[in-house]
Parts: C-alpha cells; structure tokens; sequence
C-alpha cells in the first residue's frame, strides 16, 4: 500500500441500509479532507432506513445522496480506488460479511444491526443510536492514526485494534 496524502474508504455490510451508511458519513465529515468515505452492501436494499437518516440528522451530518448501493459499483472500471475496506457485519450474529478483493488494508468492526431490532420505537431508536456511537467512536481511533509515518503492516495491525474496541 503506497501511503497519499488522501484516502478512500470503503464501509462493507450486507444490506448497506444502516450502518456503512452511517459509518460513510461520519468519515465524509470526521476525515475531510485527507479521507472520502463509501459504502456498499453484498446484497443490498435498495433503501437507506429512516433511523439511520434520523441519526446523522441528530449527529449534524449531511445525508443528502446517501444510497443503498451494491458493491459492485466500486469494483467496476473508473472506481475509485481504495485504501481501507472495513466491514461492519455483526459476526456474533453470524452474519456474512462481504470480502473485498485486492490488496487494501482491510479489517473487521463488527457492529450489531440495529436493521433487526424489533419492539417499540424506543428500544429501536436506542439500536440505532448505539450503532451510531460506536462507528463514531471506531471512526475517530481511526483517524487519530498516524498515516503518513506508519507502513502498511502497522496500519494493519491498528485498525484491527480499533475494530476490537
């Protein structure tokens, strides 16, 4: 991995209709401008849900042009090219997270899918809110890195850390 001076990021999931939504754009305001965030879904919706909009909105964080898209989109000619793939699947709940080919740093935070919480609007809310805390938190560790002096093993080795916190 050659180090820039600026980054692209790519959020995995499965549906890409909650948390790499909200993990995209945390980075595309956190990180600006040395990183542009993404996501993508193995097999996504087709729709981002409301209680994620409803979060960046409370965040302050612009959702204009979030979508629900398939990962194909990055992997075809022109893409952008990227740095770090993380994926956000909630292993512990053996979810199947998509593997992104190629040689970017990549790493796993797993996060539980708020997407599947059921009971009343509370307990809802309160599943996407602790979604949202911890990507925020995940996403600022991340760009308290030092990029430019670490090589691409050590990078490797802290962004797995990050996912474990």
């Amino acid at each position: 991995m050659t180090l820039t001076s600026h980054y692209n990021v790519l959020f995995l999931c499965t549906g890409n209709s909650a948390r790499s939504i909200m993990a995209e754009a945390i980075l595309n305001r956190k990180g600006k401008p040395a990183f542009a965030g993404y996501s993508a879904g193995s097999h996504p919706t087709g729709i981002v849900r409301p209680e994620a909009l409803k979060q960046l909105r409370i965040a302050h964080l612009p959702t204009k042009g979030l979508r629900s898209k398939s990962w194909e989109e990055f992997a075809a000619p022109g893409a952008p090219q990227m740095h770090f793939v993380f994926t956000v699947c909630d292993s512990a709940a053996k979810e199947t997270c998509p593997i992104w080919p190629g040689q970017p740093v990549s790493a796993h935070w797993g996060t539980p899918d708020p997407a599947v919480v059921s009971g009343s609007p509370k307990v809802v809310e309160r599943a996407y809110q602790d979604a949202f805390m911890i990507l925020d938190r995940r996403v600022g560790l991340f760009l308290c890195l030092p990029l430019a002096s670490l090589d691409a093993l050590v990078i490797k080795r802290e962004v797995h850390r990050i996912g474990q916190q």
